[in-house]
């Protein structure tokens, strides 16, 4: 596994050490890797919707799939049990 090195102001420090003392990371190391996996990973959602988006522009749906959308959605809806709610 590599090292990172990195230097962060005091207040984040403490705030860090709160929770691996509150038990939500097993250390300081753990905890960074934990922010850095949920920000790499709302990068890589954002990249992907992104994606999809340029794929549509590119792409756009034709009016054919838009009404078997529509039509579907309907259905799903009109199946769904919402009495019981």
């Amino acid at each position: 596994m590599a090292q990172l090195v990195t230097r962060v102001d005091d207040e984040l420090i403490a705030q860090l050490d709160e929770m691996v003392e509150g038990g939500e990371a097993k250390s300081r190391s753990d905890a960074v890797r934990q922010a850095l996996d949920v920000m790499l990973d709302k990068r890589r959602r954002r990249l992907i919707g992104e994606s999809i988006v340029e794929g549509y522009r590119r792409i756009p749906e034709t009016e054919e799939e838009m009404r078997w959308a529509e039509e579907n959605g309907r259905a799903m809806v009109a199946e769904e049990p919402w009495e019981k709610w």
